[in-house]
């Protein structure tokens, strides 16, 4: 086989100014860099010049990245004097006819500000109906769940009772303990200064019972449950499972949406009173630490610092949460399109909602319950 001949460009101004192209263009003979970069500063000289005689006759083999090179040198039109051999005529006529193909540019966006607001006030509408349409099918679910309890969906609801309420214990509890010492720490400080160590246990008790019990629950479990059930019912849509349950006649709503509600709403106040106790727990290891205030004597005062409606309180707070997250969590799994893109989105706003709406439900039972429990 013989060898191949370098790729070479030669300039010459006698008699007539005129760039020879001679050698392989070929795309294993141009990779390498020296010769790359001792082709295209040639090139870049020879790229102002319209008198310049391009003599292609010498090419032993040319392919499209070669003939690309020249074409770009030539400023994408052929110069007035070339001489190329005829079997080289076809790759410069495609790069002519594709250089005349007019790319589209993207269109520019016509939707004023007020226009883009308007349609994100029509997707939170549209978003609100959704949410009202799953809550009545929760409704009739629920009111046929209680004609035929021994039909109801016994299995999914102790499944996601295990997944969203036992399985959440270790990280609630790691939490719990962690804010529990540093309220108590933060507390302990200031209270040392007025001489109030005795008022600890009446921080500890009211905050974390009343408040940072519920929110911390609830936004674990957002973080935790809720992107967990978005996930798996985006999964089905992508598998085309609900598509394949509706086939069959199985509802969503009674054995996808329903077990996922009531799991919620039984575990999360169960959460709640274990986060308080880790979190309280954790508060009186602290407190015994920094002030010497022993557990028993923790104990004994909490009765009298919190009232009992506080406690009822949290947990009235906890089944509330556990239901709104449930919620979100199906009305945006059930939303998510069969694609990849639209699954981790889904999940994304999932989350966001469940505790933004988490933290303006908490709001409004402060305001509701702002002179009760004191």
């Amino acid at each position: 086989m013989p060898r191949e001949i370098p790729p070479t460009l030669t300039l010459s101004e006698r008699p007539q100014p005129e760039a020879r192209v001679a050698g392989a263009w070929l795309v294993h003979a141009l990779c390498a860099r020296a010769t790359m970069r001792a082709l295209g500063l040639q090139l870049q000289q020879a790229a102002g010049r319209p008198d310049l005689h391009w003599d292609l006759s010498q090419i032993s083999a040319l392919d499209h990245i070669g003939a690309q090179m020249l074409w770009r040198a030539w400023g994408k039109r052929r110069p007035p004097q070339l001489r190329m051999q005829p079997a080289h005529e076809g790759l410069f006529l495609r790069l002519e006819q594709a250089s005349q193909i007019a790319i589209p540019r993207p269109p520019r966006p016509r939707l004023t500000r007020i226009m883009q607001l308007g349609a994100q006030v029509l997707g939170f509408f549209e978003h609100l109906h959704s949410f009202i349409v799953l809550l009545g099918q929760l409704m009739l679910d629920l009111l046929r769940f209680a004609r035929h309890p021994l039909r109801g969906p016994w299995k999914e609801l102790s499944a996601n009772v295990y997944r969203t309420g036992a399985q959440a214990l270790g990280i609630t509890a790691l939490v719990g303990i962690l804010i529990g010492v540093v309220l108590s720490y933060l507390s302990a400080q200031q209270l040392r200064i007025f001489g109030g160590d005795l008022y600890i246990v009446n921080i500890l008790g009211m905050s974390i019972i009343r408040e940072l019990g519920p929110m911390l629950a609830a936004i674990l479990v957002a973080g935790r449950s809720g992107s967990a059930i978005t996930a798996q019912l985006g999964v089905m849509r992508v598998t085309e499972e609900l598509d394949a349950m509706r086939v069959m006649g199985i509802p969503h709503g009674f054995r996808l949406i329903l077990p996922k509600v009531l799991a919620l709403a039984l575990a999360m106040p169960l959460l709640v009173i274990w986060t308080d106790v880790m979190a309280l727990a954790g508060g009186m290891v602290s407190a015994q630490a920094l002030l010497g205030m022993s557990p028993a004597f923790f104990i004994y005062k909490l009765p009298e610092a919190v009232p009992l409606l506080n406690y009822w309180i949290g947990l009235g707070k906890g089944f509330s949460f556990g239901i709104l997250i449930a919620l979100i969590a199906c009305h945006y799994g059930l939303r998510i399109l069969p694609n990849t893109e639209s699954l981790g989105q889904g999940t994304t706003n999932s989350v966001v909602v469940a505790i933004t709406v988490v933290i303006i439900a908490d709001a409004i039972f402060a305001i509701i319950f702002s002179n009760v429990g004191y």
